[in-house]
């Protein structure tokens, strides 16, 4: 196919030839015509044989460029067949569109359209040949009226399309007059044209409107169907109050019968007339229309004998919704209700008066047990100093006679007098601790806290016990910590333990250790005899001992406190038994980060030889223990000096001599306490002189006051092995 470059060469190739050949005939005529001047006829005849000579150059050319005029004039003429046969061959395709295609310049004139387009618009027929511009077929289309949007408002719809095809962005549906429904797909050419394909899509909305047809009909029955279901009776309106639907309900409550409203009762005013004249309606205002968008109204009226509520809705299209529910069961009901609840006032009066008597018999039932629990408090407290008072005696000078040298049988009765004694601190012991529990004398402190360092306390303090037992006794090592009472905590490990070595006979006790997720469990677990399922409830009662185990010496108190401490530190216990499989108590413990543990400083020696012994100052208002207590202090190689009063002259004169320790009774006469007695005691020798107090008052206040005043306590009844390791301590023996 040729080019317009190519046209262009064969254009100056023809007027080079033209211009050759005028010149090829000048020279001719020249030659022809001229004489020699100078009359040389060889002059002349070497003049025609130049020219020939440039004549044949010039032919030459010449054909050289008719040959090249020839073969361009082939290839337009290939190019021009070419062509033709592709825009016959574009046309054909056009034309075989089932779809209207018609195509738009860039000045938006129609170059061509086929047969499908005109006979989507039959109106574009006698000018469809003379290259139209868009608006003049639009404004045909708005003119006549076929564009059925275009007959309200012409020219609103003119400007609105010329805008729309200028754009050309996609697709739009137009609706003809004649009932057809063309969709429209316009877009942008490449050089500025547009390109539209046209297609009747009539079929395809009379299928969508008969399928909305069917939508719509199958809604209305299933509205229809659910308004049947209603109790209710319901009845909707259109703008013209005419009635649109109901329900069987309504024909129930209007006296209808099952037939449809008719004979005058289908719009809103026979429909009021017949409420209100014919059923008593005595609320005619029930039923006022009212315009829409106003809220809706519910209106309480008899129809007859009958309570109903009359609800009325307006919708947003101006129609009218009634609903009639019959209330009648409910009102009858409603008034049985407020007789009932006029009979329960006047019976809640009566009870009232008898209730205020009551509560101020409880008031003074509670307040005579306030009274009574503070009398047990205060009974506690005497009892604790009163009965460990003498008990304390006699441990002392039980621990005293021990250190002599006496007969065998003698010596036997000291061990028995002592176990006996053992007996009676245990028993006190718990039951002070149970006292203070139930009273809640004894609040947590919870702490995070390394498990490891209640493990080891453990292992040091039941290793002996086990052995003696030949139980194998195995305590783990760990780093992990937990978050609970320290003491309290410990308090419960030692129960378990304690009654796994007591009621072991052979075999072994071990504490482990299982994480559980966020939680650590410390289980102790042992070879006994075991435990029947029906028993393991008791076990955690106050003096319940079961089977063989009330042979063993014990007091069945160790568990209550366990139950009493891990209630109130709200951790989780468990047990697994079974008779003749031993046991395992665990507790549950919420698991913490560890933490640096402080250093513990080893106490100074209490002179400046860093030598044991030396002059010991006892202060307590008790003779009996000053007596035990200075015999004791005394088979221990110490020098004593016992007296009940700080203020006693011996007192005086043994500070001078510069005491090694102090042991002063918290409780002494004229409401003196022991922190009062060492402070003045201090003072008067004139030196921090080591001191510690023993009292049998075991409260958390009196603990935490003489902690904060860095002074050891040993509890009363004192144990001669606590006291001797803590004068060891501060190396006084």
């Amino acid at each position: 196919m040729g080019t317009a470059a190519d046209t262009g060469e064969v254009e100056e190739l023809k007027l080079r030839i033209a211009r050759l050949e005028k010149i090829n005939a000048a020279l001719m005529d020249r030659v022809e015509r001229s004489t020699d001047i100078q009359g040389g006829a060889f002059s002349m005849f070497e003049t025609a044989i130049s020219l020939e000579a440039m004549v044949r150059d010039r032919t030459g050319a010449l054909e050289e460029a008719l040959g090249r005029l020839n073969d361009a004039n082939a290839e337009l003429a290939a190019a021009h067949a070419a062509a033709t046969s592709a825009r016959t061959l574009l046309r054909d395709a056009i034309e075989s569109l089932s779809d209207g295609f018609a195509l738009f310049g860039s000045d938006d004139r129609m170059i061509l359209c086929n047969r499908a387009f005109l006979k989507i618009f039959p109106y574009f027929e006698d000018i469809s040949d003379a290259a139209p511009e868009f608006s003049q077929l639009a404004s045909h289309l708005a003119q006549s009226g076929a564009a059925l949007a275009s007959r309200d408002a012409p020219e609103r719809w003119l400007q609105d399309r010329v805008a729309r095809h200028r754009l050309a962005q996609g697709a739009h549906v137009q609706a003809l007059s004649d009932g057809r429904w063309i969709q429209i797909n316009e877009l942008k050419t490449s050089d500025g044209g547009t390109v539209g394909i046209y297609t009747d899509i009539t079929s395809v909305k009379a299928e969508d409107a008969r399928q909305r047809a069917r939508e719509l009909a199958e809604r209305n029955l299933a509205l229809q169907a659910t308004l049947d279901t209603l109790s209710e009776g319901v009845c909707l309106f259109d703008p013209q109050r005419r009635l649109q639907a109901w329900n069987e309900g309504m024909l129930t409550i209007l006296g209808l019968g099952t037939d449809a409203p008719g004979n005058g009762l289908d719009n809103h005013a026979a429909l009021s007339e017949w409420c209100i004249l014919k059923l008593g309606l005595d609320r005619p205002d029930a039923l006022d229309w009212r315009e829409g968008g106003a809220a809706q109204v519910a209106t309480q009226c008899m129809i007859g004998e009958r309570h109903f509520t009359v609800r009325s809705v307006p919708l947003k299209n101006g129609g009218m919704v009634f609903t009639f529910d019959d209330i009648t069961d409910r009102v009858r009901f409603q008034r049985s209700l407020t007789e009932t609840a006029e009979t329960l006032e006047r019976r809640v009066a009566e009870r009232t008066a008898e209730l205020v008597d009551l509560n101020r018999q409880l008031v003074e039932a509670k307040n005579e047990a306030e009274t009574a629990n503070r009398s047990k408090t205060s009974f506690i407290a005497a009892a604790s100093h009163d009965l460990l008072q003498p008990l304390n005696a006699a441990r002392l000078f039980v621990s005293a006679m021990d250190g002599h040298d006496m007969p065998a049988k003698s010596h036997s009765l000291v061990q028995q007098a002592s176990t006996a004694l053992d007996s009676v601190e245990d028993l006190l012991e718990a039951l002070f601790e149970i006292s203070r529990l139930d009273a809640g004398a004894i609040q947590p402190e919870f702490t995070d806290l390394s498990l490891d360092q209640i493990l080891r306390a453990l292992r040091i303090e039941f290793a002996p016990l086990a052995q003696a037992g030949n139980l194998v006794f195995d305590v783990p090592e760990t780093e992990l910590w937990v978050r609970s009472d320290h003491r309290l905590l410990r308090r419960v490990l030692q129960n378990f333990v304690s009654n796994a070595i007591r009621y072991t006979e052979e075999g072994s006790v071990a504490v482990e250790l299982t994480l559980e997720g966020d939680h650590v469990v410390v289980t102790v677990r042992d070879t006994g005899p075991g435990i029947a399922a029906s028993d393991r409830d008791e076990i955690f009662e106050e003096f319940r001992r079961i089977g063989k185990t009330q042979k063993i010496p014990g007091k069945g108190l160790g568990l209550a406190i366990v139950r009493r401490v891990t209630t109130m530190l709200g951790h989780e216990i468990g047990l697994e038994t079974a008779p003749g499989e031993g046991a395992a108590f665990s507790i549950r413990l919420p698991r913490a980060e560890p933490a640096a543990l402080p250093t513990e400083a080893r106490p100074a020696a209490v002179n400046g030889s860093g030598e044991a012994g030396g002059l010991v100052l006892v202060v307590d208002n008790d003779p009996a223990i000053l007596s035990g207590m200075e015999a004791l202090l005394e088979n221990w190689g110490l020098d004593v000096v016992a007296v009940g009063d700080p203020q006693d002259p011996a007192a005086l004169a043994a500070l001078q001599q510069g005491p090694a320790m102090l042991i002063v009774d918290y409780h002494l006469d004229d409401e003196v306490t022991g922190d009062v007695a060492v402070a003045q005691l201090r003072e008067k020798a004139g030196s921090q002189v080591p001191a510690m107090v023993i009292t049998a008052d075991r409260g958390e206040e009196t603990k935490a006051q003489l902690a904060g005043l860095s002074l050891p306590v040993l509890h009363k009844p004192v144990k001669p092995a606590q006291l001797r390791a803590l004068l060891r301590q501060l190396e006084v023996i």
